[in-house]
């Protein structure tokens, strides 16, 4: 019986193959997308949140999968990424939690 290549990588590897590496920037991604349909459908609140929340997702994720995983998320270092990350996507939220009336206020 013959294995094949993906049975024989190393569990290391699995992740540098394939879909499977790209998981973690899809997740973001598929976040950041649902914010910017409801920023489109005039919910810009919501929206902003959506998109605070997937920077604070890619944080977490950034920080607990190795660099081989981290794929696209992965731009700088570990610690710097996470802290940036973190950083702006904390920042994007208060600012959309806190600015009240304009144009587009619901």
């Amino acid at each position: 019986m013959q294995r094949s290549d993906a049975e024989a990588l190393m569990p290391e590897q699995r992740w540098r193959s394939g879909p499977a590496k790209h998981l973690p920037f899809a997740l973001v991604l598929g976040i950041s997308v649902l914010g910017l349909v409801r920023i489109f459908q005039y919910h810009w609140r919501q929206g902003a949140v959506l998109l605070g929340v997937s920077l604070l997702v890619a944080a977490v994720l950034r920080i607990l999968v190795t660099d081989e995983q981290a794929g696209l998320i992965k731009i700088r270092g570990r610690g710097m990424d996470a802290f940036l990350y973190s950083t702006l996507g904390i920042v994007v939220i208060a600012v959309a939690l806190t600015i009240t009336g304009g144009p587009l206020s619901r």
